[in-house]
């Protein structure tokens, strides 16, 4: 599932991949990557991502199409 909401949330800032990897010590493929859903990134890269981003976890890797009643 690709993801993107990474991909936009970089493009607001104006940011290319290359550069949102250089700020989470990634490398831009890692980042094309998971934006492209190829990729599932450790929870420390994902909190990199965000405060990069400046977004929530939620923002940028929650899956909406979880239903809130599968968890309870």
């Amino acid at each position: 599932m690709k993801n993107l909401k990474i991909k936009m949330a970089r493009m607001e800032l104006d940011m290319s991949q290359e550069e949102l990897a250089k700020k989470v010590g990634a490398t831009r493929q890692t980042i094309g990557l998971i934006e492209a859903g190829r990729y599932n990134p450790s929870i420390k890269l994902c909190i990199n991502i965000c405060i990069a981003l400046h977004k929530h976890l939620d923002d940028l890797f929650w899956d909406e199409s979880y239903d809130k009643e599968e968890w309870e």
